[in-house]
């Protein structure tokens, strides 16, 4: 139940802000090149049980990939189903899922310069949208879905604040923490617990990536406690 904010300028410039939901019980290690030998030149958030990534990129490639969990109707059995950590290794180094998926789930974000699309697995479909110009939002349904109540509350007011000059990181930042406000536990929040919905999982940390034709910037920070924004 991650989020993530996407700006796509007539540039070719993508900015985004993306916020990790996890288990905190579920290990994992800060942004790294942690797979030298089968994705040389990757760095990425790091899921130690599956060796997977939540967040990856490519510096030299120009790509940014983010993986987001959704509903599906997926009928395997749990030995036979794959692993989703891949997904985001797989995509900056250019190699995009493709249908049938023995896979749960997921909205698979790739960024380029230029270019920004949404793969969309539900266990039987596999879609492609392309993420036009200007800012938008993506959780655990479609690409700017009102019917996600933190798409509803929180879009208007990202546009309100599209990153156009130097400084966007705290101007989206800021707008976070007034987000922040709202009780982790409401449908509303993007710094969330999902405990109370059935979820053991809680906002961890949130990135903040620039991708452009020269370059990629990327950086990460962590919340001081799951679900809070402040101690």
């Amino acid at each position: 139940m991650c989020t993530v904010v996407i700006d796509v300028h007539a540039d070719g410039t993508s900015r985004l802000l993306a916020v990790r939901d996890e288990d905190p019980e579920r290990e994992w290690d800060h942004l790294g090149p942690w797979w030298p030998e089968s994705h040389p030149g990757v760095t990425g958030i790091r899921d130690r049980r599956a060796g997977g990534a939540w967040l990856a990129a490519d510096v030299q490639q120009r790509r940014v990939a983010v993986l987001l969990n959704r509903a599906d109707v997926l009928n395997l059995p749990a030995d036979q189903v794959r692993t989703r950590g891949i997904l985001a290794l797989e995509s900056v180094a250019g190699r995009s899922p493709e249908a049938p998926l023995a896979m749960h789930g997921f909205n698979l974000l790739e960024v380029e310069p230029g270019a920004a699309r949404v793969l969309s697995w539900d266990g039987k479909n596999l879609t492609d949208t392309r993420v036009p110009q200007g800012v938008h939002m993506i959780a655990h349904d479609g690409l700017d879905d009102p019917a996600t109540a933190r798409i509803a509350r929180w879009l208007p007011d990202f546009r309100a604040r599209a990153p156009q000059t130097d400084g966007w990181e705290d101007a989206w930042v800021e707008l976070l923490a007034a987000s922040a406000q709202l009780d982790p536990t409401d449908d509303a929040a993007i710094i969330r617990d999902n405990r109370p919905h059935g979820y053991p999982t809680q906002s961890l940390l949130y990135c903040l990536a620039e991708v452009r034709h020269d370059g990629v910037d990327l950086r990460e920070t962590t919340l001081p406690a799951p679900a809070h924004w402040s101690v």
